[in-house]
C-alpha cells in the first residue's frame, strides 16, 4: 500500500461517515423509519442496494477462487439474476400489498403465528453461522494479502482486518439503521464496481489481453457445463461420490468441478436462487423499504441489471490470476497459487482477488479498488447485522411485548445489532483457520432453502395449502437439514474417529458422500410433499383472512392496483435483462 493509497481509503471513509452523520440526523424514532428507512426508498436505491448486500465476502474470496480453480462454472449462480425479476414481478406485489416488515410476518399472515416463529429462529441461527462467520472471514483475508506485515501487539493482520470490518459497519448499522445502511451501500456498489473493473482491466493487460487469457485458461475454464469426464473418472448419473480405501474419488457424477455436479445443479441452483433473492429477508429487507409496488420491482429489475457483473468483475479476475501464475509472468502470484507440480492450490485459490489487487495495480489504483474491497465487506455485513436485528426486535420482542412503543422498539434494534456485532467478534478464532469455509456454507444454503421456497412460492400459488401444511415442510425440511450437517461435520473438522470419514457402504457413507445439492433436491422433494399432503388431511385455511396474499384470493381491485404499477418500459428492461443471460450462456459454452 503507497500513501497515495492510504489517502484514498481514509478519504473514501470519511465520505462515508458523513453521508450516515447526515442521514442518522433525521427522525428515527419510529420502527418503519429505522427498520425500513420510512417506507420510502427510491427505485435505484433500492436496486443498489440488493446488489451490495449481495456482493460481499462470497465474491471477494469463494467467487474470484472458484474462477481461478474452475474458470466459470459458477457463474451459474451470478446468471441467475432472472431470481430478482420473479421478486420484482411475483413475490413484491403480495409483500408490498401486506404492509409486512419481514418474511416470517408475511408467513404469519398467510398461514399461521408459530410458523412466523419457526422460520424466524432458523433465519437468526443462519445468520449466524453463514452470513456473518464467511464475511469475517474475507475480511482477514483480504487484509492478510495486503497487509500482510500489520501487527498490533499479539493481533496479526487477519485479526485487525476482521475486528476493523466488524467495528466500523457496526457502528453505523446501530446508529443509521436501514436508512443508513441503503444509501451507504449504494455508494458502496459505485465504489466496488468501478474498482472490480479496475482489476479486471489492469489485470488483462499485465496478462496481455482476452485471447491470451482464452488461450491459457483454455476452452473448458470457458464452458459453463463442462459434461466432461476427468481422466481416470467412470461418469456416472449416480448422486454419491465413490471412493476406494485410500479415499481417491473412483466414480463421479457428470460434473461442474469436483463439487457440483452439473445434472443436480440444474435443478438445486435454481431453488438456491429463489429463496436467497426472493425470500430471504437480507434481501428483500431492501424492497420492503419503497414506498409502493412500482418503485419495489423497478429496484427489483435494476437489481437484476447489476447482478450480471459479477461474471467479469469477480470470476474473470480469478481466471486472470490463475493465467498470470501459471504463465509464470507473476512470479509472487505462481508461489502462492501453485504447489510444486504447478497446481492450483484450491485452498489458496481464495486470495486470487486481493493478491490481483496487491500486485497488478498501480499507486492510486490500488487505494480505489480497495475501498471496493472493503464495501463490499461492510455492506455485506451490514445487510446481516440489520436484518437480524429486525427479526429479533418485530418478530419475537414486539410480539413478546404487543403495547411497546416504536421509541423502545428502535432502541430494542439497536441493542440486538450490538449483540449480533459482539457475536461476530467472538467468531474470529473460529473462522480464522476455515479455508474451506466457502464450499461448506454452499452447502448450509443449500440445506436451508428448500423448505422455505417451498412454503413460500406454493404458499403464493395455492390457496388451499395451509398452516399446517407449512409448518410441516418447515420443521422436516430443517430436521433433514440439521441431520445432514451433523454427518459432514465430524468429517469436515477430521475429528478424532472421523480421520477416514465413516464406513463405506453405510448409510451414514452414503450420505455423507452424496453431492450436496442432490441431498438438496431431496428435502424439496419431501418438503413439497409434506405440506400438501398435511394440508390436504387437515381443514381449508379462511379465504377471507388471507384474501390478497395469494393469487387464488385477490380481487379485481388487487389486480387493477398492480397492473397500474408497471408499464412497457419495465417490461422491456425485464426482457433486455433475459437476453443478456441467455448471451452469456451462448457465449461461456468453451
Amino acid at each position: 500500500m503507497h500513501w497515495l493509497d492510504w489517502v484514498i481509503v481514509t478519504c473514501y471513509f470519511a465520505g462515508l461517515f458523513i453521508l450516515v452523520w447526515w442521514l442518522i440526523r433525521k427522525n428515527q424514532d419510529t420502527a418503519d423509519d429505522y427498520f425500513l428507512a420510512g417506507r420510502n426508498l427510491s427505485w435505484w436505491i433500492v436496486g443498489a442496494s440488493i446488489f451490495a448486500s449481495n456482493i460481499g465476502s462470497e465474491h471477494l474470496v469463494g467467487l474470484a477462487g472458484s474462477g481461478a480453480t474452475d474458470g466459470v462454472a459458477m457463474a451459474h449462480y451470478e446468471l441467475h439474476a432472472w431470481c430478482l425479476l420473479v421478486l420484482g414481478w411475483v413475490l413484491a406485489p403480495f409483500y408490498m400489498r401486506s404492509r409486512i416488515f419481514t418474511m416470517p410476518e408475511f408467513l404469519e399472515k398467510r398461514f399461521s403465528p408459530i410458523n412466523r416463529w419457526v422460520l424466524s429462529l432458523i433465519s437468526l441461527v443462519a445468520y449466524v453461522l453463514t452470513k456473518i462467520a464467511v464475511g469475517i472471514f474475507a475480511g482477514g483475508i483480504v487484509f492478510s494479502v495486503l497487509l500482510p506485515e500489520m501487527r498490533l501487539g499479539p493481533l496479526d493482520s487477519f485479526w485487525i482486518g476482521s475486528i476493523l470490518v466488524i467495528a466500523l459497519t457496526g457502528l453505523y448499522t446501530v446508529l443509521g439503521g436501514l436508512r443508513a445502511v441503503a444509501y451507504t451501500e449504494a455508494v458502496q456498489s459505485v465504489v466496488l464496481i468501478v474498482g472490480s473493473i479496475l482489476v479486471t482491466v489492469f489485470g488483462l493487460n499485465a496478462l496481455g489481453g482476452w485471447n491470451v487469457l482464452r488461450e491459457i485458461a483454455g476452452s473448458e475454464m470457458f464452458n459453463l457445463w463442462k459434461p466432461l469426464v476427468p481422466e481416470g473418472v467412470i461418469g456416472t448419473w449416480m448422486p454419491v461420490k465413490d471412493v476406494d480405501v485410500t479415499g481417491r474419488v473412483v466414480r463421479q457424477a457428470w460434473y461442474f468441478n469436483d463439487n457440483y455436479p452439473w445434472l443436480s445443479m440444474l435443478f438445486c441452483a435454481p431453488v438456491a436462487g429463489l429463496w436467497y433473492w426472493c425470500t430471504d429477508q437480507y434481501i428483500v429487507q431492501r424492497t420492503l423499504g419503497a414506498p409502493n409496488e412500482q418503485e419495489a420491482r423497478r429496484g427489483a429489475i435494476f437489481a437484476a441489471c447489476l447482478k450480471l457483473l459479477p461474471v467479469f468483475i469477480f470470476i474473470i479476475p480469478g481466471m486472470i490470476a490463475f493465467a498470470l501464475a501459471t504463465s509464470g509472468r507473476l512470479p509472487e502470484m505462481q508461489q502462492v497459487l501453485l504447489d510444486g507440480n504447478g497446481e492450483i492450490i484450491r485452498e489458496e485459490a481464495q486470495k486470487a482477488f486481493p493478491l490481483l489487487v496487491a500486485t497488478v495495480l498501480p499507486a492510486g489504483v490500488r487505494g480505489i479498488v480497495v475501498a471496493g474491497l472493503l464495501a463490499a465487506l461492510m455492506s455485506s455485513l451490514a445487510g446481516v447485522f440489520n436484518a437480524s436485528a429486525t427479526l429479533f426486535t418485530m418478530d419475537f420482542y414486539r410480539k413478546l411485548h404487543p403495547s411497546v412503543s416504536d421509541h423502545q422498539l428502535v432502541w430494542i434494534g439497536r441493542l440486538a445489532t450490538i449483540v449480533m456485532v459482539i457475536v461476530g467478534l467472538l467468531w474470529i478464532p473460529v473462522i480464522q483457520g476455515g479455508r474451506g469455509l466457502y464450499d461448506y456454507l454452499q452447502g448450509v444454503q443449500a440445506y436451508l432453502a428448500p423448505p422455505i421456497f417451498v412454503v413460500f412460492f406454493l404458499g403464493v400459488f395455492f390457496k388451499r395449502l395451509n398452516g399446517s401444511g407449512c409448518l410441516a415442510s418447515l420443521v422436516i425440511g430443517f430436521l433433514l437439514g440439521l441431520f445432514r450437517l451433523a454427518v459432514d461435520t465430524p468429517v469436515k473438522l477430521g475429528l478424532p474417529g472421523f480421520e477416514n470419514g465413516y464406513v463405506q457402504g453405510s448409510f451414514l457413507w452414503i450420505i455423507n458422500n452424496m453431492f450436496f445439492q442432490y441431498y438438496s433436491i431431496l428435502i424439496l422433494i419431501v418438503c413439497v410433499a409434506a405440506m400438501v399432503i398435511t394440508s390436504y388431511l387437515t381443514d381449508e385455511p379462511d379465504y377471507a383472512a388471507i384474501s390478497g396474499l395469494t393469487y387464488g384470493t385477490l380481487t379485481d381491485e388487487h389486480r387493477r392496483k398492480s397492473r397500474s404499477s408497471w408499464s412497457t418500459g419495465d417490461v422491456v428492461a425485464s426482457g433486455a435483462v433475459l437476453l443478456a443471460i441467455v448471451m452469456a450462456y451462448l457465449y461461456f459454452t468453451g
